[in-house]
């Protein structure tokens, strides 16, 4: 009896995309799950005769996912217009192209994932696979490597299996079958004392200054909920880390941590699962002005400034989050008005 699903006649529209000697980039925006999901692709693509690259969108600092690259030594390159005009082919794994505009407007050959489909920007390519119901993508390539007799060496093992454990949350979040039986089969294959290496890395001491103002700044949203704006910031990762850290406060079910990156409001949040789906208030709350989704568990809204009309972030948020439905084009009322470029001098003050 197969361990996994038998994708025989499946793969074959996969690998039928894959010539000899054509140069594919593999797009991701960096984390764990989508570090090991384009590893596992690239080997496969290896496998066939064609050559691939891992193009990165979004700054990396989180000392985890530096670590991971650094041990397991991942080949990854950031993303240019250079870099996507060399290649013939365009691959993504973990996310689909409406997720950021950072990604380039390329013609997808092959897309690879397991976030909730948006019916309003659905995702286009040759060849489509996008499994909802898998706790992470990684388990998804884990599945194809079986069904393609290529068996991972420890690196690749090692890369996959903290990827099933990131983004299972260790399996408290939400998972399959597959994701237990991927767990498993990687488990015998990979690196015990790296993958250690790499779970103790958390974060840099440099970020301790956004635990003081996230505890500074923290406002409760009605009796479960918590809220924290720390403005400015040099890598949204730390907000990741943050919220992380508060949701294991006893009695609060959801979080939302934000700040500013560059010319964009970055709001990430987290919930226990038991109470709301945090992918899908992401949406409401904040779909409509920018992007905005995720999991029942951890979701993520990237907002252009430019969007917010002069409104302060820290109130925008609050409002969308307490229930006032403000529009795109609100009116600032009478004594409220703080516009952006004034409440980012403020926050950088503070954080001098």
């Amino acid at each position: 009896m197969s361990l996994f699903r038998v994708l025989t006649e499946k793969l074959e529209g996969l690998t039928r995309l894959i010539v000899p000697h054509e140069r594919w980039l593999i797009l991701i925006s960096a984390d764990p799950d989508a570090l090991g999901s384009s590893m596992a692709l690239r080997q496969i693509i290896r496998s066939r005769g064609g050559q691939a690259e891992i193009g990165h969108i979004n700054d990396i600092s989180r000392p985890d996912n530096l670590a991971m690259i650094r041990t397991l030594r991942i080949p990854l390159t950031r993303v240019t217009p250079d870099l996507a005009g060399c290649c013939q082919r365009f691959a993504m794994v973990d996310s689909q192209p409406h997720h950021s505009t950072d990604f380039p407007p390329v013609d997808y050959d092959i897309i690879l994932d397991h976030h909730p489909k948006d019916p309003a920007h659905p995702a286009q390519a040759k060849y489509l696979d996008i499994r909802t119901d898998y706790g992470a993508c990684s388990s998804l390539l884990t599945e194809y490597l079986y069904n393609l007799r290529i068996k991972p060496g420890k690196l690749l093992a090692t890369a996959l299996l903290y990827g099933i454990k990131t983004d299972t949350g260790s399996f408290e979040r939400d998972f399959s079958d597959v994701d237990v039986k991927a767990f498993s089969y990687l488990s015998k294959l990979s690196d015990k004392m790296l993958l250690r290496r790499i779970v103790h890395a958390d974060f840099h001491r440099k970020w301790l200054k956004y635990f003081a103002r996230a505890f500074e700044r923290t406002r409760f949203v009605g009796r479960e909920g918590l809220f924290a704006y720390v403005g400015p910031v040099e890598n949204p990762d730390a907000l990741v880390v943050l919220a992380d850290f508060f949701l294991r406060v006893h009695g609060l079910s959801w979080i939302c941590i934000a700040g500013i990156y560059g010319e964009r409001l970055v709001a990430v949040m987290r919930s226990d699962g038991l109470r709301r789906n945090i992918g899908q208030k992401a949406h409401d709350w904040f779909g409509e002005f920018g992007c905005a989704g995720g999991h029942k568990m951890a979701a993520r809204a990237e907002i252009e400034l430019s969007r917010l009309a002069g409104y302060d972030p820290e109130q925008f948020l609050w409002k969308r989050l307490t229930g006032h439905m403000l529009q795109p084009d609100w009116p600032l009322a009478e004594g409220e008005a703080c516009p952006v470029k004034a409440a980012a001098a403020r926050a950088a003050k503070a954080a001098t």
